[in-house]
């Protein structure tokens, strides 16, 4: 089963026509995002990458649900990153070289909860993308932090913004409220494999604020790409 809806990408021209770096942007249909609006005034290019079933497509292996009313995680990132490797942007290259007569060359790939896990995860598992934001990214995700940390690979000469809000540690279910320090410890990890890494606490919880941490995240990358 393909998680992306390959028909329905969106391809939003940054404000240098000539750029050739793109920012890949996770979004949902059962949890749309702004990303027009947070992505005005870049000089990248944004695509907006339409994905569906967000616990199933999202999530690194499966795992239990959260709360009783919700599905189980279905653990499918492997396949919704081959399908955006294989699909999604080779498309929306070729649009953007179609338009500009330029070929991208840097990527970066963004997104906020799991779709920040999910950012995470396509970033230390493949080398197409130079940039990483992980928006208040739910790297509590059990067993998350661990597989990170059996991890190897240089990623000097590579990017990732983290940021979260002071109060998403004080809600939600106990596995949740462990996200400051996992993503600390995710921080640490990446710096210690030679990523340069910006790290950013704001104020709220994790529906609170989340045009200011698109728009920081978004900046933030259009600056290293």
């Amino acid at each position: 089963m393909g998680y992306i809806d390959l028909a329905r990408y969106t391809v939003l021209s940054g404000s240098r026509h000539e750029a050739t770096s793109v920012i890949y942007v996770i979004d949902s249909p059962e949890h749309p995002s702004d990303v027009a609006i947070y992505a005005d005034g870049l000089k990248s290019w944004v695509v907006t990458v339409p994905v569906a079933c967000w616990n199933a497509a999202l999530t690194p292996w499966p795992a239990a649900a959260l709360y009783r009313e919700e599905p189980d995680f279905e653990g499918h990132a492997a396949e919704t990153l081959e399908d955006l490797l294989a699909h999604v942007i080779p498309a929306a290259e070729a649009q953007i070289a179609t338009e500009t007569g330029l070929a991208p060359s840097e990527r970066a790939i963004c997104g906020y909860s799991l779709g920040g896990l999910f950012s995470l995860y396509a970033f230390t598992h493949c080398d197409a993308f130079t940039a990483c934001g992980c928006l208040s990214g739910s790297v509590w995700y059990e067993g998350w932090v661990e597989h990170l940390q059996g991890m190897d690979g240089d990623l000097t000469g590579r990017y990732a913004y983290f940021s979260l809000g002071t109060k998403e540690k004080r809600g939600g279910q106990p596995l949740m409220r462990t996200v400051q320090k996992r993503m600390e410890e995710c921080v640490e990890l990446l710096r210690c494999r030679g990523c340069r890494v910006d790290y950013v606490l704001g104020p709220g919880n994790h529906l609170q604020h989340i045009p200011e941490r698109y728009g920081a995240g978004l900046r933030a990358l259009d600056a290293a790409l």
